[in-house]
């Protein structure tokens, strides 16, 4: 029987497997060109249409071409090489002369276009020099080459090149709906359960989902050789970074492009076809030295003679079913572009590609994000604005029922700041990559202006939350910061929630990797080594903080960042592999490019399952459960609490809830996580001890300040301490306060004038100390802070209270 972790693998596989062969079984075996480009500036053979497909099943060839020569008298020969992931299966030349009947000898000033099927004979042998795999592989890594050379001269008259396909790729729509809609299933249910309880796990898993699809976008935005296969499937996560796939006649990219032009950009627009022809030939899918490239020449041939009855054999076969395949469009409105080393519109690896293969310009990268971010901001300030205004009619009609379900005290306004936080953090990563970018390219003035804005924005809107933890952290205590239904839990809780109190502070690695990554992309471009190393060490130091400090509160999530920390470390060591000086063949970085999209398609699989476990577990809890008792966390008059507060401290609580539950004495139930005897000490240290109040309101000096009973009187001098009853009847006031709650007063005399030694006054309790320093200095007479220290210490005999209660003359306040 398949444990979980075996099921989830095979599941992985099987979802790898269709993302990377879609509709396979609709698909004949064939290979055709998909992007068509000149290699040398044209000079005889102008071209508006070159679509070829072979069939292995028949060993023929289609083709749809639309071409025109404009030189006379030019004899030239023709060199077909085609190259597939670095072999060579044909490389042949043919005399144009010796086929058709001398047809295209010389070469005919006229346009040419035709479509037909031609069977190749079985001496070329093409078939067996293509591998079976070439047919099936996703993403094919190959191109063809024709090269037509002057007879007389040997000059390159016209160089054009193909890059050929099978029709399978990694990059799906299907991929792109699925993530897209699980984000957004997650994302409804996340604000259900955040209502619920501000340290719900699905509203963090969110986050998690979200990072990890924007990891595998920008996994492919490094100065690496990526295999064409890998490039595809990071192309699925496009829409979390902001980048929606522009069609041909994009409004939005128009808008773009003149807005870039009216402000100083000269940057080229993108193209209206496949921008894998634009790609730098030393990179995949060509896999070929620029030099054999851009020359022209012939590459040998692998026939010594070429039967001129071989090619003039037409195929009997009805073609009409491969037209279908052959009428791709290749070329868009006859426009094709010229690639060779000096060009200015090669695409270099990283972000260039990326976006371009999306129709989009590299210097309209950011912008089409900002837009993207600034149409999810109106977004969620008109649900916000919709939420406030259902909010307001349902406190009307509780007000008038007194009957609604939902609790009057629910706190809107930090409801919403906190998935504003949630929101800028999502984003953060995105816009940092490409302000970064965009400040490398000085494009446009305007462009520039609207980055540097927008990097404030999303800085402050990091900053500040950040700020607000820290310094609660640091002015009160950590546990502070998880207080239940306080504003800085309510609202900056996205932050830190879902860590140990004694780990509040991980978000600030977290959001220091997503800076220095958007860094290494943008600004160490020039150098592939030294991104790859850089992120390497950000990698393995977020691995090792998960391994030492072990940040979340239970075990299942310390093993959740774990998984996930480790998995990005090995994706960004596997891609060493990439890096264009290390000449890693081409098969052997494809192999490694399907194990990294395999190992990022089970890492999405586990985020969604725990997403889905802890959604059930947190529905099946609430709807059990709904009067469950807040934890210590929550409310500091938790039961744990109280016991701390009344003096139990360390072993004692341990040993009393061990005993009770009949287990382990160790841990105490504590906001769902086990409390250890260091941590019960921690937490006595941060609460106060009856009857202190719990505001921390600073203690005030003047209550060390004794209480003078004198306003007159003297000064004691002599050695003997004074007695309550010594004094001079003149100099008491009666019923004065004292600060504390059973000192005694003396009432006041009969007559002024009557000797303290005849008039004895009874003893009044007074509850009430001065209300202000002032008050009491009113009373502040001749007795010292000594003497007044030492009556106050002074406890009256049995017999001193008899003659008190003897005496005729006195009265009791």
């Amino acid at each position: 029987m398949f444990s979980r972790l075996a099921r989830s693998r095979v599941l992985a596989f099987s979802l790898l497997l269709s993302t990377l062969t879609p509709y396979s079984y609709a698909l004949e075996d064939s290979l055709f060109t998909s992007s068509v480009t000149y290699c040398n500036p044209p000079e005889t053979l102008l071209i508006q249409r070159f679509e070829i497909a072979y069939f292995p099943a028949n060993n023929s060839v289609t083709f749809n071409v639309s071409a025109a020569s404009v030189q006379a008298n030019v004899n030239v020969t023709a060199n077909l090489f085609v190259n597939v992931y670095g072999m060579n299966p044909v490389n042949i030349t043919l005399d144009l002369c010796g086929i058709l009947k001398g047809a295209l000898c010389p070469l005919p000033m006229y346009n040419f276009t035709g479509a037909d099927s031609l069977t190749l004979p079985a001496s070329f042998g093409v078939t067996d020099k293509i591998p079976g795999i070439a047919y099936a592989i996703p993403d094919l890594e190959g191109f063809a080459q024709l090269t037509l050379t002057e007879v007389r001269t040997g000059t390159v008259k016209a160089c054009v090149q193909a890059t050929l396909s099978n029709g399978r790729s990694a990059h799906q729509k299907a991929v792109e709906w699925t993530t897209g809609g699980l984000a957004l299933a997650v994302l409804l249910i996340s604000g259900g359960l955040s209502m619920l309880s501000l340290e719900a796990v699905v509203p963090f898993r969110l986050l998690e989902l979200m990072y990890l699809y924007q990891t595998i976008a920008s996994s492919s935005y490094l100065n690496l050789n990526y295999p064409s296969v890998y490039r595809a499937f990071a192309l699925n996560f496009a829409w979390a970074m902001g980048l929606i796939p522009a069609s041909l006649d994009s409004p939005i990219q128009k808008s773009i492009n003149r807005m870039r032009h009216l402000t100083g950009g000269n940057l080229a627009d993108a193209i209206g076809g496949s921008a894998v022809g634009l790609v730098n030939r030393k990179l995949s899918p060509y896999n070929s030295p620029s030099s054999a490239l851009t020359s022209g020449t012939a590459f040998g041939s692998i026939l010594s003679t070429v039967s001129s009855t071989a090619f003039s054999r037409l195929s009997d076969v009805d073609f009409t079913s491969y037209m279908k395949i052959a009428s791709r469009d290749t070329i868009v409105n006859g426009d094709v572009q010229t690639v060779t080393a000096a060009s200015s519109n090669v695409l270099q690896a990283g972000i260039p590609i990326y976006v371009n293969t999306l129709h989009i310009a590299s210097a309209n990268a950011f912008m089409t994000v900002f837009l993207c971010v600034l149409c999810v901001l109106a977004v969620a300030i008109g649900i916000a604005a919709l939420g406030y205004c259902i909010m307001f009619l349902v406190e009307r009609r509780h007000a008038r029922t007194h009957n609604s379900g939902i609790p009057i005290n629910f706190d809107y306004p930090s409801f919403v700041v906190s998935w504003f936080l949630r929101l800028s953090l999502v984003i953060f990563f995105p816009l940092l990559i490409f302000i970064f970018y965009q400040w490398t390219l000085k494009d446009s003035w305007l462009s520039i202006l609207l980055s540097v804005l927008s990097f404030l924005a999303i800085s402050a809107a990091i900053i500040y939350p950040s700020f607000l933890t820290i310094r609660i952290a640091r002015r009160e205590s950590p546990f502070a910061l998880y207080v239940h239904r306080t504003k800085q839990l309510a609202r900056n809780g996205p932050l830190y929630a879902q860590h140990r109190p004694q780990r509040y502070y991980f978000f600030l690695p977290l959001i220091v990797a997503f800076f220095l990554r958007a860094l290494f992309i943008a600004f160490a471009y020039a150098s592939g080594e030294a991104q790859i190393a850089l992120m390497i060490v950000v990698e393995l130091g977020l691995v090792l903080g998960h391994f030492v400090l072990k940040p979340a509160k239970t075990r299942g999530g310390d093993v959740f960042g774990t998984y996930l920390a480790i998995m990005r470390l090995v994706s960004v060591a596997l891609m060493i592999a990439f890096i264009e000086k290390l000449q890693v063949k081409p098969i052997p970085r494809v192999v490694i490019g399907i194990v990294i999209a395999l190992a990022w398609s089970v890492a999405v699989l586990v985020v969604i399952g725990n997403i889905l476990w802890n959604a059930i577990a947190a529905i099946n809890i609430k709807g059990g459960n709904r009067s469950e008792s807040p934890s210590v966390l929550e409310s500091p008059r938790g039961s744990e609490g109280s016991m701390l507060e009344k003096g139990i401290r360390g072993g004692d609580l341990v040993e009393k809830n061990g005993s009770q539950g009949g287990g382990s004495g160790s841990s105490l139930p504590y906001a769902g996580e086990g409390m250890d005897a260091d941590t019960i000490e921690e937490v006595a240290r941060g609460r106060p001890i009856n009857p202190t109040p719990e505001n921390n309101v600073p203690f005030d000096q003047y209550n060390y300040t004794p209480y003078p009973i004198s306003p007159t009187g003297t000064t004691v001098s002599t050695m003997d301490p004074p007695s309550i009853y010594s004094r001079d009847s003149g100099t008491l006031t009666v019923g004065s306060l004292l600060p504390r709650r059973w000192s005694f007063a003396f009432s006041q005399p009969g007559s002024p004038a009557a000797s303290s030694h005849q008039h004895r006054s009874s003893l009044t309790p007074s509850p009430m100390p001065p209300s202000s320093p002032s008050e009491a200095g009113s009373h502040s007479g001749g007795v010292s802070r000594n003497t007044s220290f030492r009556m106050h210490q002074h406890q009256p005999t049995h017999e001193d209270i008899q003659e008190e209660a003897g005496s005729p003359e006195t009265t009791t306040t």
